[in-house]
């Protein structure tokens, strides 16, 4: 497996001490708005998200990473693959805690997970993100992603922005 590190970051799987963090970053404003309200109310609500995120680890073999910097382990947010029922790929997700943005880190996240998925074989990852939700998008046409047009989760009648690297 690859070290999933930079020079300022390190990724690593959520552990039970970092659900203060996940409940304040999964009701932040830009979560809510861009991403959805996940349920977390309380901090067994958080250790319970945890839970998921490293139950997804073990049975994928990947999924969401706390980002976190590598002089303090200090958690900023949480990067890395998902796979989702209707998308053919892994999907690269994204999210930093509103004090730690514009500032480089969910970019140089995303290019470890990006990294992660090309030692790994993927031949492409995919993105979606809220029709809202330019600075996202404008970071995935950074990243080399391309306009895959949109999606619809099943069920849902939100339609999606989507978008594709070939890697």
């Amino acid at each position: 497996m690859s070290s999933l590190e930079s020079t300022r970051l390190a990724l690593r799987i959520a552990r039970p001490a970092d659900a203060p963090f996940i409940f304040a970053l999964l009701n932040s404003p830009g979560w809510l708005e861009h991403i959805g309200d996940r349920g977390i109310r309380t901090l067994d609500d958080a250790e319970g998200y945890i839970n998921g995120l490293a139950e997804a680890h073990e049975k994928q073999g990947f999924g969401l990473w706390l980002v976190c910097r590598k002089e303090d382990d200090k958690p900023l947010g949480l990067c890395g693959l998902l796979q989702r029922d209707y998308l053919e790929h892994p999907d690269l997700g994204f999210a930093i805690a509103p004090e730690y943005g514009r500032q480089g880190y969910t970019r140089e996240a995303s290019e470890i997970c990006l990294d992660f998925a090309r030692e790994q074989g993927y031949p492409q990852v995919m993105a979606i993100t809220s029709p809202a939700n330019t600075a996202s998008q404008s970071l995935l046409l950074a990243l080399g992603f391309a306009d895959g047009g949109k999606v619809s989760p099943p069920g849902s009648e939100e339609v999606l922005k989507l978008y594709q690297l070939s890697i």
